[in-house]
């Protein structure tokens, strides 16, 4: 089957209406829900191919949120799908107005290499549980985990309904050629705009996650040691590739040589050899060399060490690094971390608000109006505060970027948004009829109660 039948046939599938049922997306997700627990064993497996991530990582960054995401949608699925009765204004006397979540209908998911088990199934949930048919195109360089889900994906769906196109870079073009109703795509801003363009040309909605440098702030007065064990957590975490990893650290030049200090010992800690058997690689060698170019010896006080055979980098922290560096150039997506000095809070914000809208914020402060004025007046995705990535694994809050770090917002509730348009319907009633709108106007007899009802 080529892509545009495959299209075709979920488009008439779509259009008997059978994805309306919510029972029908209720026995999708418990089948979907089961079948990730029957291959729980090989999914690590395939993590562990692809990314070298341990069981213990996997499950907690990939398997076990997808779940969460499932359960979530059954519980809460009947309340996300009932008619929702709204106030009717006096100037459309007598009538009921009403909002129903519908279906976009034909989706097409575009998922990333990094957490290629969580964002290609994921968005797919809160897909299905809105009632939309789904094509998932996951990443060529996570060949392992993309094939598991094909395998996955085919046991527990027809065609029609879900299926898996694997391939790489000609089969994402035949793909944007199609006219789905709905594009979801997690990954980079640049290829996030050719997303954007390419759907421009018929018009579809597309939901954008991308990702950008994401600013770590400490500040004079914040619990450095703390701060040091959760930065080091959060931006090591998948071999720091992750989206929503602190890229870069701002601090406050009093806590400086502490914090230094401090994110040695946490490495160190954590990251005691960066051999060992539980610490993620570089997904392939093109990125494995486009992170070596980014790490500066003259700049680096901890790591820089590499295993070309296994694609591994060690833990490699940067001090006294400017805006003009190479690493400062682009978001680095690896395990390199930049420490740059700032002197005060004013000079904070003004080097803050020069750069594109970040997907994650980190604030690491005792002072709540300090963190107060960063939260309100700065442009972000989302925030953790005194810790990193955590705001993401909630499935009662939405998650999302805004300008150059993505449009769009799913998990949970969100994500059932995300997948759904919301109509407005109003019925009215014919016992009664106002005359005030109808030609010929009377202004005289109908001025003032016209204004009674608008203003």
């Amino acid at each position: 089957m080529n892509i545009e039948e495959a299209v075709h046939k979920q488009r008439m599938f779509f259009n008997t209406g059978t994805t309306l049922d919510v029972e029908y997306r209720i026995n999708g997700l418990k089948r979907l829900y089961s079948t990730i627990r029957k291959y729980e064993d090989e999914i690590y497996e395939a993590l562990k191919l692809d990314l070298n991530k341990s069981d213990y990582e996997s499950y907690m960054c990939e398997v076990g949120l997808t779940l969460n995401e499932i359960s979530y949608m059954l519980k809460h699925i009947h309340s996300f799908t009932k008619t929702h009765i709204k106030k009717t204004p006096l100037s459309q006397f007598h009538a009921r107005t009403y909002t129903i979540s519908s279906p976009y209908g034909n989706t097409l998911i575009i998922s990333p290499w990094n957490y290629p088990f969580l964002l290609s199934l994921e968005p797919l949930v809160d897909a299905l549980a809105s009632g939309n048919t789904a094509i998932i195109k996951p990443s060529e360089y996570s060949y392992h985990t993309s094939s598991l889900i094909d395998r996955i994906i085919s046991e527990c769906f027809d065609e029609e309904y879900v299926m898996v196109i694997n391939g790489g870079i000609e089969v994402s073009k035949e793909l944007l050629k199609q006219k789905f109703d709905l594009i979801f795509f997690t990954g980079s801003t640049s290829v996030g705009k050719e997303i954007y363009q390419s759907a421009s040309e018929n018009l579809i909605p597309v939901i954008l996650e991308l990702g950008g440098k994401s600013p770590c702030i400490v500040e004079d007065g914040a619990d450095i040691k703390m701060a040091a064990r959760r930065i080091v957590f959060g931006k090591f975490l998948n071999a720091g590739q992750t989206c929503v990893a602190p890229d870069y650290i701002l601090c406050h030049k009093k806590v400086h040589k502490e914090l230094i200090e401090e994110l040695i010992k946490e490495i160190k800690l954590q990251y005691s050899d960066y051999f060992n058997p539980d610490y993620v690689r570089i997904i392939n060698e093109k990125h494995f060399n486009r992170l070596l170019r980014l790490i500066d010896k003259s700049k680096t006080v901890y790591g820089g060490n590499y295993d070309c055979e296994t694609l591994r980098i060690e833990p490699t922290l940067m001090d006294n690094v400017t805006f003009d560096d190479l690493v400062m150039k682009e978001e680095i997506f690896g395990p390199i971390l930049p420490v740059i000095e700032y002197d005060n809070y004013d000079n904070l914000y003004d080097i803050l608000l020069s750069k594109p809208s970040p997907l994650a914020l980190y604030i690491f402060s005792a002072d709540q109006k300090h963190i107060d004025n960063l939260t309100h007046r700065l442009s972000f995705g989302g925030c953790s505060i005194n810790d990193t990535v955590i705001h993401l694994a909630n499935s009662e809050t939405p998650f999302g970027g805004v300008g150059n770090s993505g449009m769009g917002s799913y998990h949970g509730k969100a994500g059932f948004d995300a997948f759904s348009h919301t109509k407005t319907i109003v019925k009215k009633y014919n016992w009664i009829d106002l005359p005030m709108r109808y030609q010929p106007y009377n202004r005289h007899l109908y001025n003032r109660i016209l204004r009674i009802f608008l203003k």
